[in-house]
């Protein structure tokens, strides 16, 4: 048995409608070992001002936070990749995305597909159930949130 990240659930919410509408947040069974996430999110107006919280959570009589909380400049970094939270994130992501591009960002933008797998995570991570949260901020207010959530089982193989 080999370490394994499977997501468990898929939650998105919206703050503002007249922004931003979630069309599509849903988990996708594809094996036993194995689900992803497709996510559309619609854009109704030009998105130029962008920040991003990023919060790993780990579950220990509720989620607590764990490794990173962070908020990141989303239109920076497209420009320039150097921040090193925002680059892990995103390395996850970018090959099932299309946001992949400078802002500004408008219409429907989306996951399709995008499942974790140990070999692309670059920090150790002890057997557990864990949440991923990224509160998109536009304009300095929180327009919509998703939030994966996850379990990670290690190997426990003695060689």
């Amino acid at each position: 048995m080999a370490a394994v990240f499977k997501l468990t659930s898929a939650v998105c919410k919206t703050f503002n409608e007249s922004w931003v509408t979630i069309e599509h947040c849903r988990l996708r069974a594809i094996s036993r070992e194995k689900t992803v996430a497709n996510i559309d999110v619609n854009v109704h107006y030009p998105a130029e001002d962008i920040y991003v919280r990023l919060q790993v959570l780990k579950k220990a009589n509720g989620y607590k936070p764990w490794i990173i909380d962070s908020t990141v400049d989303a239109c920076g970094f497209m420009r320039k990749n150097n921040q090193p939270v925002a680059k892990i994130v995103y390395n996850l992501i970018k090959e099932k995305s299309t946001v992949n591009h400078t802002c500004p960002y408008t219409g429907l933008q989306q996951i399709r597909d995008f499942y974790l797998r140990p070999d692309m995570v670059p920090l150790p991570f002890p057997t557990g159930d864990y949440a991923l949260f990224m509160t998109w901020i536009f304009s300095g207010k929180p327009q919509f949130a998703t939030n994966l959530y996850f379990t990670f089982a290690e190997d426990l193989i003695k060689q």
